[in-house]
C-alpha cells in the first residue's frame, strides 16, 4: 500500500520554493544592478585616476625620462594596490608627449580596445577609457581599466550576494514550520469531531469559523444528509416490504397448513380451494416484491454518467409489444399515435417501471373489449405522453392521493400493491418529467399525462 502524501510536507516545500524563487530573482535584480554599478564606478574612478596621472605628470614635462619614470612608479603602486585587494583587472596607461609615446604599461594589448556594448565587449570584459590632456605641455595621458564584473559568477561572488538568504533560511523555515502546523489544526479538529461520532451520528458538524474549510464542511454535511436520506429510505422499504408482504404469507402459511392437514387432503374440493389461496398467495407475494424492488429502483439518486439517447416512439411501441398478450386476453384495443422522430436522453431503466405501470394499469382497468389510446407528441422542448383509458377513473378529490405509497382507491375490485402510480411518479422525476391525472373525455375513463424534457 502506498504511503499517503504529506500535506504538510507540501506545503512546506511550496513555502521553501517560494523563498528559493525570490532569492534567485533578487540574486538576478542584484547582479545586474552590480554590473551597471560597477561599470559606473570604474568609469569614475578611472576619470579620476587619468587626472591624478596628468597632474603628476604635468610637473615634471621638461624630462621624458622623468615622465616615464613616474608613470611606472604610479603603475607600480597602482599594482600592489590591486594586489592586496585580490583585484584582477588589467589597466593600461599610456602618455605622449607632442604626439610622441613616452611610456605604455601594457604594450601587448591591442591598440583599440573594446568599448562597452560592442560585439568584443561581449567576448571580453569592456574597457573604461579616460584621455586627459595638457596642451600647454603636449601632454596626453589616456587610461585604460578593464571592467572586471564577472567576480559575481564565481564562488566568492555568488557567496556573497546568497549569504543573506542563506543564513536567514532558517529563520524563515521555522515560523513557517510553526505556522503551517498551526494553520492545519483545524483539519485535524474536524476529523477529530468525526472519528469521535457514533456510527449512526449523521448529524451536521457545526459551522467552521474559517471561510476557507467552510466548502469542505458544507460537503460533508451535504454527504451527511444524503447518507442520512438513503438509510431513512431504506429503512422505509423494508418496513413497507415487511409490513405489505404479510398479509399474502399468512395466506400462504394457512393455506399450506390446510393442505397438510388430512381433512382437506380427503376432500378434493377444499384441497382444491387451499391449492388456489397458496397459488395466489405466492402471486401476490411476488408481485409485492417485484414492485418494492421496481420502486426503489425509480426512487434511486441520478449516476453522474450521461444518460444514452433513446428512440423514446419506438421504446413506447417495444413496452406496448410487450402488453399485448395480457390485452388481447381481455379482448383490449391498444391504439398508439406518435410524432414522426422523438429521440431524447432518458434512463431506460425507470422509463420502463413507469410505461410498464401506467400501461398495465390501463389494461387492469379498462373494461373487457375496450380501447386504450397512446399517444406521444411533442411539447415544447420536450414531449407529452398520454394514455386514456375507458375505466372507472379516479375522482379528483383522489387524484394526487393516489400517488401515495401503498394507496388504493376505495371500493376496487382488481388486485393491486398500492405502488403502480407511485412508481410512475418516481420514475418520471428520474427522468426530469411531471405526471398529472385527469378525467376521460365525456367524464369517463381516466387519462395520464406525462411531460418529459428533451435534456434533463
Amino acid at each position: 500500500m502506498n504511503k499517503p502524501s504529506s500535506l504538510f510536507r507540501r506545503l512546506m516545500l511550496g513555502f521553501t520554493g517560494v523563498i528559493a524563487l525570490v532569492a534567485l530573482a533578487g540574486f538576478t535584480y542584484v547582479a545586474i544592478e552590480a554590473k551597471i554599478t560597477q561599470a559606473a564606478r570604474t568609469a569614475s574612478e578611472n576619470a579620476a585616476h587619468t587626472r591624478e596621472v596628468l597632474l603628476h605628470l604635468s610637473e615634471i614635462a621638461d624630462d621624458r625620462v622623468r615622465i616615464a619614470q613616474a608613470a611606472a612608479s604610479l603603475e607600480d603602486v597602482r599594482r600592489a594596490m590591486f594586489h592586496d585587494l585580490d583585484y584582477h583587472s588589467r589597466v593600461r596607461l599610456r602618455v605622449w608627449q607632442h604626439g610622441a609615446l613616452v611610456y605604455n604599461s601594457l604594450p601587448a594589448l591591442p591598440e583599440v580596445l573594446p568599448a562597452p556594448g560592442s560585439a568584443a565587449a561581449r567576448q571580453a570584459n569592456a574597457w573604461a577609457v579616460t584621455v586627459a590632456r595638457d596642451d600647454a605641455n603636449g601632454l596626453v595621458v589616456e587610461r585604460s581599466h578593464e571592467i572586471d564584473d564577472e567576480w559575481m559568477l564565481s564562488f566568492s561572488g555568488v557567496s556573497f550576494l546568497l549569504s543573506s538568504t542563506i543564513f536567514s533560511l532558517p529563520l524563515l523555515l521555522l515560523p513557517a514550520w510553526l505556522i503551517v502546523g498551526i494553520g492545519l489544526k483545524p483539519l485535524r479538529s474536524i476529523a477529530e469531531q468525526i472519528e469521535a461520532r457514533a456510527v449512526s451520528d449523521l448529524t451536521a458538524l457545526p459551522d467552521s469559523k474559517y471561510r476557507e474549510l467552510s466548502p469542505l464542511i458544507d460537503a460533508i454535511n451535504r454527504l451527511m444528509a444524503r447518507l442520512s436520506q438513503r438509510i431513512e429510505r431504506e429503512h422505509e422499504f423494508l418496513t413497507d416490504a415487511a409490513h405489505e408482504l404479510k398479509t399474502p404469507l399468512a395466506a400462504i402459511q394457512i393455506n399450506a397448513h390446510l393442505l397438510l392437514s388430512r381433512s382437506v387432503a380427503d376432500n378434493p374440493e377444499r384441497s382444491a380451494e387451499a391449492g388456489q389461496g397458496l397459488r395466489d398467495g405466492v402471486a401476490r407475494a411476488t408481485h409485492m416484491v417485484h414492485q418494492l424492488l421496481a420502486f426503489e429502483r425509480a426512487r434511486a439518486e441520478p449516476s453522474a454518467e450521461p444518460l444514452p439517447q433513446t428512440d423514446l416512439c419506438g421504446f413506447v411501441r417495444s413496452r406496448l409489444a410487450s402488453a399485448a398478450p395480457l390485452a388481447l386476453a381481455r379482448g383490449i384495443e391498444l391504439e398508439f399515435q406518435s410524432a414522426a422522430a422523438c429521440s431524447m436522453a432518458v434512463h431506460v431503466e425507470s422509463m420502463a417501471a413507469l410505461l410498464d405501470n401506467l400501461i398495465s394499469n390501463a389494461i387492469k382497468y379498462s373494461p373487457e373489449g375496450g380501447r386504450i389510446a397512446v399517444g406521444l407528441e411533442e411539447d415544447g422542448d420536450g414531449y407529452r405522453l398520454t394514455i386514456a383509458d375507458q375505466g372507472p377513473g379516479i375522482a379528483p378529490a383522489l387524484q394526487q392521493k393516489v400517488f401515495e405509497r401503498f394507496y388504493r382507491v376505495p371500493g376496487q375490485e382488481q388486485s393491486g400493491s398500492g405502488l403502480g402510480l407511485a412508481i410512475a411518479e418516481r420514475a418520471a422525476e428520474r427522468n426530469g418529467g411531471t405526471i398529472t391525472l385527469s378525467q376521460g373525455n365525456d367524464g369517463e375513463g381516466l387519462i395520464v399525462t406525462v411531460v418529459l424534457p428533451r435534456t434533463l
